[in-house]
């Protein structure tokens, strides 16, 4: 019998990679994961996207996490947000003059994924609390982590309870399903500054000790359907 491990408490999406995201009460899930998430990004001429960190793919931006970006109930161009939450009207050439980087646009998704690792990610309440008590002295808050579901978990659960999901399938009323393989590991994004949260670095000192750095669950879309706040999730 199937084990309802938890009710969707919050929904994330993030039309615009490494930028504040927007809360939603429903959203569809798709093979490619939460429709419209991280569906787009800032890119640069080597074709490498805005991120907090350099990698091959990734070319760090400071300051893209104090923008916000929201799409609504469009899945065309989202609409991009200035520090002070403001619509901007040309986004490249803002996002030129913000960065100082003249050879940035804002970008759609082709043929490389936006995505870090995985296209969607479930944190649970048990999970999130456990880094409250964990770090006092911060102000934790989900924004940092970034995920697209925030779980609540009946009163007792442990925290970190989503690694004992991987390699398991989670069913959602509109039989959507979510397969859940492994978890993120972090990167100092999780401590940065942002509208409403200062510098924390603590927290990614109290993850590697505790964690190994790793916080979440990440999932691929077993099949796809609605997705709406207070559904119950399945363990199969």
């Amino acid at each position: 019998m199937a084990e309802i491990v938890g009710v969707v408490e919050r929904l994330w999406r993030y039309p615009v990679k490494s930028t504040a995201g927007e809360r939603l009460t429903q959203v569809a899930l798709e093979d490619r994961g939460l429709a419209g998430d991280r569906l787009y990004a800032v890119r640069d001429a080597d074709g490498r996207l805005g991120s907090g960190k350099t990698t091959r793919r990734f070319r760090r931006m400071d300051g893209l996490l104090r923008l916000g970006s929201r799409l609504g109930h469009r899945l065309e161009a989202p609409e991009l947000l200035d520090p002070l939450g403001r619509s901007i009207a040309d986004p490249t050439a803002f996002l030129r003059a913000y960065l100082q980087l003249p050879d940035v646009e804002l970008a759609r998704e082709d043929t490389v994924s936006h995505f870090d690792q995985l296209p969607v990610s479930l944190l649970t309440t048990a999970t999130l609390d456990w880094v409250r008590e964990a770090v006092p002295g911060e102000l934790v808050d989900e924004r940092r982590f970034r995920p697209n579901i925030v779980l609540r978990t009946p009163p007792g659960t442990p925290p970190f309870v989503e690694d004992q999901w991987f390699g398991r399938e989670g069913v959602l009323p509109s039989g959507a399903r979510l397969a859940f393989v492994r978890a993120s590991e972090r990167c100092a994004m999780a401590t940065a500054a942002q509208p409403g949260l200062p510098h924390a670095p603590e927290i990614l000192r109290v993850l590697t000790r505790a964690h190994q750095r790793r916080l979440d669950a990440l999932a691929t879309v077993g099949a796809p359907g609605p997705l709406r706040v207070g559904d119950r999730l399945r363990l199969l």
